[in-house]
């Protein structure tokens, strides 16, 4: 789906630059899951696609407990520093430092997230293109949604919540836009107190936004996993009746003609 690849792509070069960020060193999840969305379409045999797509939901449900528990910590953090800069001019550069680290960070959260729903979104259009089965299954989401939509829609939200924090402190992606562009306004900010403050308050928001908004993702990886697990079950249930029926049918029992019964018309 190009559009969830396009639209977001440029915001989250800024917007999800959470205010301070540099660039992402948060650790990524290995796999396909994390990678281009064009890999799903690259595995050419089912039987691996499936077992791939289940596979790295199972990776996948792990990681996003790992990156809610690191931006709780962020968002912990970053609120000690607030409590700090309350009782001094400005926080001094090696503390400073250590908040443009939590806040690079929390950018890596932000952008694993929308991987994460962007890879998900399109395993969930590649399965309902190569099995018709599935693509027919009744989901439990709103309006008989596809996780494909319903994906985008959480990463449209989760995006435009951030654009919105970033506006209320009188912030903007182009800021951000680029390393350069991020850099010189971090070097801005970190000259006054109020600077410092807003960055802080931001980053702080953000986490706690991103705290509830990946506990929101693992709850639709859970329902999408659900959902393949019951169509797998489904699948296979059909597969068993249909080899028990050919069983019956080859193994079934040959009644012969009695000897010395002549085959003749009954009328």
């Amino acid at each position: 789906m190009p559009h969830r690849c396009s639209k977001s792509h440029k915001l989250l070069a800024g917007v999800a630059a959470v205010a301070v960020a540099v660039i992402s060193t948060a650790p990524a999840v290995a796999g396909t899951a994390t990678g281009a969305a064009t890999e799903w379409t690259q595995v050419l045999n089912n039987g691996e696609l499936v077992a791939l797509v289940w596979k790295s939901g199972e990776q996948i449900q792990n990681q996003l407990t790992q990156i809610s528990q690191l931006a709780q910590q962020i968002e912990t953090q970053l609120n000690i520093y607030q409590n700090l800069l309350q009782n001094t001019a400005t926080l001094p550069s090696h503390m400073w430092g250590q908040v443009e680290s939590d806040l690079n960070q929390l950018r890596g959260i932000v952008d694993q997230g929308q991987s994460i729903a962007f890879s998900m979104g399109n395993a969930d259009d590649v399965l309902q293109q190569r099995f018709q089965s599935y693509a027919t299954l009744k989901t439990n989401l709103p309006s008989n949604e596809t996780f494909s939509s319903t994906y985008q829609t959480w990463s449209d939200t989760n995006r435009d919540t951030i654009a919105s924090t970033l506006k209320a402190a009188s912030l903007t992606a182009d800021q951000f836009d680029s390393e350069e562009t991020t850099m010189s306004s971090l070097r801005s900010m970190s000259e006054t107190a109020d600077g410092q403050m807003k960055a802080l308050q931001v980053g702080h928001q953000i986490a706690a936004q991103q705290v509830a908004q990946m506990q929101k993702l693992r709850g639709l990886v859970s329902q999408q996993m659900t959902m393949i697990g019951t169509w797998l079950q489904t699948e296979q249930t059909d597969q068993d009746l249909a080899q028990a029926r050919r069983e019956k049918f080859f193994n079934a029992e040959v009644k012969t003609i009695p000897e010395g019964q002549k085959m003749e018309p009954r009328w």
